[in-house]
């Protein structure tokens, strides 16, 4: 496996099987370009076999200097199960932590159950919502109506802790 930071050019072949990747789930536009133009630092591509494995598109948060935000990660499901997210993730915390950073925070749905359960599994811990979805807190209506999501946050230690 080879992680490298993302490139702009490498935005067409993901954005071409971002929606196969998601069952057929229309997810492509949730990613624009302007990830792989202006997040280069701290968003990274996987790849295995000569082939993009899986993403990870990030970013410093503008208004709290001590966090940064994981907006997307996939995992190429010929993949999956081999290590490859928490490899992103890994190379994310490193690139976020040399920066001051000491606090990730990521989303998804109440109904994405593996990625609450991966996010688990890598020690995030579930920021506590207004509402309950299948046992799982959530904050109702945060990307608008009928918008209820997940909210994760994970603290991450100077560069000689392990964190995952």
């Amino acid at each position: 496996m080879h992680v490298r930071k993302i490139r702009p050019e490498d935005y067409t072949t993901i954005h071409s099987v971002m929606n196969d990747w998601w069952g057929g789930r229309p997810m492509a536009d949730m990613l624009p370009k302007l990830f792989f133009v202006h997040f280069q630092e701290t968003s990274f591509i996987i790849e295995k076999d000569g082939e993009i494995a899986g993403f990870l598109c990030g970013f410093f948060s503008q208004t709290f200097e001590d966090e940064a935000y994981v907006h997307f990660i996939g995992v190429n499901p010929q993949f999956r199960r081999q290590g490859i997210a928490s490899a992103l993730y890994s190379s994310f915390f490193d690139a976020v932590r040399s920066n001051g950073c000491h606090v990730v925070k990521a989303i998804t749905s109440p109904a994405n159950k593996k990625s609450i359960q991966f996010h688990r599994e890598i020690g995030f811990e579930i920021e506590r919502g207004d509402d309950e979805v299948d046992g799982v807190s959530v904050h109702t209506n945060y990307d608008g109506k009928g918008g209820s999501r997940v909210l994760f946050v994970k603290y991450i230690n100077d560069v000689n802790s392990k964190t995952i």
